[in-house]
């Protein structure tokens, strides 16, 4: 699973960490030309009110703290740049972990945002890296979750079906998976009603693929909206008025 024998296998982070590397992934693949990030980016990217759940406040000597903590895992490192005065730092996933690129993204989006529909997930890991299909996006996860990096509610296949990253530590309990809506496996469905109308297989299957449809193209919407904030957030710090 590592590409690097030199550390311990990868099974869990903690909440800073995951917002930390979570970020520069996100940023090395969006903003290209601002990265590796100073420590100042790093902390403005962790805490920005957009592309995060929860939104957090984190400040420099605890992301600092973060970076160091990263560092000794093998998953980030400071970096000097010619001519630059302040450190900056990046992400060693690529070395660290031998994971694609589209497997890159969604677990960063994983990670920066927790539990999520494949709808969902696709569209927002989209902004980093292109994945044309929800087929794409299955494909991509089933060697995560292989690998143990992620955790799904029940086959990708199934409507409906969310995941999250599985690198949560012993001590936070994940949050739960929603509610399946299908009837459950231990009461049988309640007797239909003699003046209910009847609801055709076929139509409610469509109703249900065309509300997937729309959950997707909003949250696509959403973070085009939420990538332009981005875009400005980091003009306004290279113009010192952040």
């Amino acid at each position: 699973m590592d590409a690097d024998d030199q550390y311990p296998p990868l099974k869990s982070l903690t909440r800073p960490q995951r917002r930390v590397i979570g970020t520069l992934i996100e940023k090395g693949l969006t903003t290209p030309g601002s990265y590796p990030l100073t420590l100042k980016a790093v902390v403005t990217g962790c805490n920005q009110s957009s592309n995060r759940d929860p939104v957090t406040n984190y400040g420099e000597g605890a992301a600092l703290e973060t970076l160091d903590d990263l560092a000794e895992i093998g998953l980030a490192a400071e970096v000097h740049t010619a001519g630059g005065r302040a450190a900056k730092y990046r992400h060693l996933v690529r070395k660290r972990l031998t994971i694609s690129e589209p497997q890159i993204a969604v677990l960063a989006e994983l990670m920066l945002r927790g539990r999520q529909s494949l709808g969902e997930l696709r569209a927002r890991a989209s902004r980093m890296v292109p994945i044309a299909s929800l087929d794409d996006l299955r494909e991509a996860l089933d060697g995560l979750i292989e690998m143990g990096f992620v955790s799904a509610d029940g086959p990708l296949e199934r409507r409906g079906a969310t995941v999250d990253h599985a690198l949560y530590p012993p001590d936070e309990a994940p949050p739960a998976a929603p509610a399946s809506a299908g009837p459950s496996a231990s009461s049988a469905p309640p007797a239909a009603s003699a003046a209910a109308p009847a609801v055709d297989a076929g139509e409610l299957a469509s109703l249900r693929e065309a509300n997937e449809t729309l959950r997707s193209e909003l949250a696509d919407l959403t973070d085009r909206v939420a990538k332009l904030s981005d875009s400005l957030d980091d003009l306004r710090r290279d113009l010192g008025v952040a």
